[in-house]
C-alpha cells in the first residue's frame, strides 16, 4: 500500500473516532450549561483548567509534538527501537517526577494562581475556581503519562486507543457530572479526573502488546534524550507564547461581563468540531510519515505529503468554517439554549463563533505546518512566530474591546493572529526547503473558497426558509432546520468541488469509496 493511502486510512479511522469524541464533548457541554448556564460558576469551571492545562502544555504537549514524537520516530525509521524506547523511558520517568513535584505546589498556590489568569472574577468565583482545581490537579499526572503513551503509539502508526481513550474521558465527565449532581458543579470535576483514568486504562493494555520496552531508568546522557532537551526548550516557550495568547483572552473576557468566558468557550469548542476532528485527524496522520520522510532524507516525498495535508485540510476546514458561520445561531440555540442558558447567552455564543469563524482555515493549516518544521528538528523558527503573536494579539484585544467588540474581538483577534501565524511559518519553511508547492495549495484554496461560498448562499437560504415556516420552539423544528441546511449545504458543495476536479478531493471519494466496499 503506498505511503498516501496509508495516510488516507489513517486519517479517516481518526475522523470517525474523533468526531464521535467531539460530539461527546459538545454533550458535555450541553450538560454542564443546561444545568448552570453561563454563569459565574461554570466560568469557574472552565478556568479552573488554565493552570493545570499550562502545565500540561509545557512539560508533556511540547515535548510530545516538537520532540519526543520526532525523535522516537526517527529511532523506529532507522531500525533503533532499543534506543527510542531508552528515550521513551527516560522521558515518561522525568515528567512523572516532575509533575509530582509541580502539582502540589500548583495546588498550594492554587489562589493567587487562578486571580493571575482570571483578575476579574469576584471572591465567590475565584474561591469556586480554586476549590475546582485543587479537585482536578492531581489528575494531570496521569494526562502527562497518557500523552506520552499516545506519542508513543502513533509513532507506531497507531491512532486508535489514543482516540478511543478521548470517548472515554468525555463519558466519565458526563456520566459523573449527571450522576453526581447532588454535589454540584463538583461533580463535572470528579468527572474530569475519572476520565484521565478511563484515558489512560485503555491506552496501556495496548502499548503492551505493541512490545513495550518500558525501563525504570533516567538516562540524561543519552543522545536522543539531549537531541530533545535542545527541541523541548523551544517547543516549551513557543507553546507557552499560545497559551499566553489564551491566557490573555480570558483576562479581557473575566472583566467583560459575567458568562463572558463560558460564552467564549462554547463558541470555541463549536469551532474546535471541525478543526479538532478533520484538521486534527489529518495533521496526527501525516505528522509520523514526515517524521520518517525527513529522517530519510526524502524530501521531496516530504514536501508533496506536507502540500497535500494542507490542502486537505483546507479542502474540509473552509465549507465547514463557512457553514458554522452562516448557521451560528441556529446552531447554537439547538445545542445549548435551554435550562439556565438563556436566549442573551446564545445570541452572544453565536456571534462570537461567526469571529472564530475568520480564521480557522489558517489555524487548521498551522498544525499541519508546525509538524513539518517539528519533523524537520525545528522548533526555534515556530517559537519565535508563537512569540510575535502575543504582542499583536494584545494590541488587537485592547483595540477590538475599546472599540466595542466585547467577546466578538475577542475571537477576531484569535482569527487575526491565526492569519499571520500561518504566512509567517509558510514563508520561513519555503527559505529553508525550497519550493512548496504553493501554486497548487494557492488554486486549491481559491476553489475551495469559491464553492464554499456557494454552498453559504444556499445554505442560508434554505436556513431562511425554514425559520420562516416552523416553530423553533421545538427542539425537533430546530434539529429539521440545521440537519437540513447542512444536508443541503454539503450537497452542494460536494457537486461543485467534484466539478473542479481537485485532487485531494478524488483521493478523499477514493477513502469513502473503499470504506463502502468494505462495508458491502
Amino acid at each position: 500500500m503506498s505511503t498516501g493511502k496509508k495516510v488516507a486510512q489513517a486519517a479517516g479511522m481518526l475522523m470517525v473516532a474523533m468526531m464521535i469524541s467531539r460530539v461527546l464533548g459538545y454533550v458535555r457541554e450541553a450538560v454542564l450549561v443546561h444545568s448552570f448556564g453561563a454563569t459565574w460558576k461554570t466560568d469557574a469551571f472552565l478556568a479552573a483548567f488554565t493552570v493545570p492545562d499550562l502545565l500540561y502544555d509545557l512539560l508533556v504537549g511540547g515535548v510530545l509534538s516538537a520532540a519526543f514524537m520526532p525523535v522516537f520516530a526517527s529511532y523506529l525509521a532507522t531500525e533503533k527501537e532499543e534506543d527510542a524506547w531508552e528515550v521513551a523511558s527516560t522521558m515518561m520517568n522525568l515528567i512523572t517526577l516532575i509533575m509530582v513535584v509541580c502539582i502540589p505546589i500548583g495546588m498550594i498556590f492554587a489562589s493567587p494562581l487562578t486571580n493571575l489568569v482570571a483578575p476579574g472574577f469576584d471572591a465567590k468565583t475565584l474561591a469556586l475556581s480554586v476549590q475546582l482545581t485543587r479537585v482536578m490537579f492531581p489528575a494531570f499526572v496521569i494526562l502527562a503519562l497518557n500523552g506520552l503513551i499516545m506519542g508513543v503509539l502513533q509513532s507506531y502508526k497507531h491512532f486508535a486507543a489514543p482516540a478511543l481513550g478521548s470517548i472515554a474521558y468525555n463519558l466519565c465527565i458526563i456520566v459523573f457530572g449527571l450522576t453526581l449532581s447532588r454535589y454540584g458543579i463538583f461533580g463535572f470535576a470528579i468527572g474530569v479526573v475519572a476520565g484521565h483514568l478511563a484515558n489512560f486504562l485503555i491506552q496501556l493494555p495496548v502499548l503492551r502488546k505493541k512490545g513495550m520496552k518500558y525501563k525504570f531508568t533516567l538516562n540524561l546522557r543519552h543522545p536522543g534524550v539531549k537531541k530533545m532537551m535542545l527541541l523541548m526548550v523551544p517547543s516549551m516557550l513557543g507553546l507557552a507564547a499560545s497559551r499566553i495568547n489564551g491566557i490573555v483572552n480570558q483576562r479581557f473576557a473575566s472583566d467583560i461581563a459575567e458568562g463572558s468566558i463560558t460564552a467564549l468557550r462554547l463558541a470555541y469548542r463549536l469551532m474546535w468540531l471541525p478543526l479538532g476532528v478533520f484538521a486534527g485527524s489529518i495533521a496526527v496522520a501525516v505528522f509520523p510519515t514526515m517524521t520518517d520522510q525527513a529522517a530519510r532524507k526524502e524530501m521531496t516525498d516530504f514536501k508533496q505529503t506536507m502540500s497535500k495535508g494542507v490542502r486537505a485540510v483546507l479542502l474540509i476546514i473552509i465549507p465547514a468554517s463557512v457553514g458554522l458561520a452562516v448557521l451560528s445561531s441556529p446552531i447554537v440555540r439547538l445545542l445549548f439554549e435551554g435550562g439556565a442558558f438563556t436566549a442573551k447567552s446564545s445570541e452572544i455564543t453565536a456571534l462570537a463563533l461567526v469571529f472564530y469563524c475568520v480564521g480557522l482555515f489558517a489555524h487548521s493549516a498551522v498544525w499541519v505546518v508546525t509538524r513539518a518544521f517539528y519533523a524537520l528538528h525545528d522548533t526555534l523558527r515556530p517559537f519565535l512566530v508563537a512569540v510575535s503573536t502575543i504582542i499583536l494579539n494584545i494590541i488587537l484585544n485592547k483595540l477590538f474591546i475599546k472599540i466595542g467588540l466585547e467577546e466578538k474581538g475577542l475571537a477576531l483577534a484569535f482569527s487575526l493572529i491565526g492569519i499571520v501565524n500561518l504566512a509567517a511559518l509558510l514563508y520561513i519553511l519555503r527559505k529553508k526547503i525550497g519550493q512548496l508547492g504553493m501554486k497548487q495549495i494557492t488554486k486549491s484554496f481559491g476553489l475551495i473558497t469559491i464553492s464554499a461560498a456557494l454552498m453559504g448562499i444556499v445554505v442560508y437560504g434554505v436556513s431562511y426558509y425554514l425559520g420562516a415556516h416552523l416553530d423553533l420552539h421545538s427542539t425537533l423544528n430546530q434539529i429539521i432546520q440545521v440537519g437540513a441546511s447542512v444536508s443541503v449545504g454539503a450537497v452542494v458543495f460536494a457537486g461543485a468541488i467534484i466539478m473542479c476536479r481537485l485532487e485531494e478531493s478524488e483521493l478523499i471519494m477514493g477513502i469513502i469509496k473503499r470504506k463502502l466496499k468494505k462495508a458491502g
